[in-house]
């Protein structure tokens, strides 16, 4: 069971939505080739309201993926897209039921 996550927030300025969620598609292909990165989904919340959750086998798959390219891509778009900073939780993973 992964014991270690990421849950990140992300709030989109004023029209920048649709950036932002394909943002968050063109990422797939960067976590696919990031192997500590069990699991990993983009979500959208609301109609300006996005997140990112993650999930690791170790503390050390979770410092990669924030060390990584999606991690810099992000801040290197934030100022565009974002209304404010990400907002990045280090979290613990208590229990899962994985998919299949």
């Amino acid at each position: 069971m992964d014991k270690y996550a990421i849950w990140a927030s992300l709030q989109a300025k004023p029209g920048k939505e649709a950036e932002v969620a394909e943002f968050l598609k063109s990422a797939l292909p960067l976590v696919q080739a990031e192997p500590q990165t069990n699991a990993w989904f983009a979500v959208q919340m609301g109609p300006s309201s996005f997140g990112i959750f993650d999930t690791f086998a170790a503390e050390s798959g979770r410092e990669a993926h924030l060390a990584g390219q999606v991690a810099a891509a992000l801040m290197a778009k934030a100022p565009d897209l974002l209304a404010e900073p990400p907002k990045i939780h280090k979290i613990d993973v208590l229990a899962s039921k994985p998919g299949k």
